[in-house]
């Protein structure tokens, strides 16, 4: 079994009203419980927006720490899951699904072994 990252991408700006943010996470919450029963789940969780970043950088000696974001975007990672499985094509089957239920885009990518 290989891990993979599933990223969820999600447009810069304030998080959509609760009546439309509770029925994606409740799908959501769905799919990880498929995962879970599937033995494909290892973890998951979503970040605070990048506002609330701080980023490190070490150059000539020195550390420097700056607030925000690395890069301006309009999109950022907003959460990501944790997965296993035999093969890209299982682990995109798992990302279509969260595709689908976010509307959002979702990058799948495998862990360096």
């Amino acid at each position: 079994m290989k891990t993979y990252l599933l990223s969820i991408y999600q447009p810069d700006g304030p998080p959509p009203a609760p009546e439309a943010l509770e029925p994606v996470m409740a799908e959501l919450a769905a799919i990880a419980q498929d995962m879970q029963d599937a033995g494909a789940f290892v973890f998951s969780a979503g970040l605070c927006p990048p506002s609330s970043a701080t980023v490190i950088r070490a150059r000539d000696g020195d550390v420097l720490l700056t607030d925000g974001p690395f890069l301006e975007s309009k999109e950022f990672v907003g959460g990501f899951t944790v997965i296993t499985a035999p093969d890209l094509d299982a682990a995109l089957k798992w990302g279509e699904r969260m595709a689908a239920a976010t509307t959002l885009p979702v990058e799948v990518r495998p862990f360096q072994t």
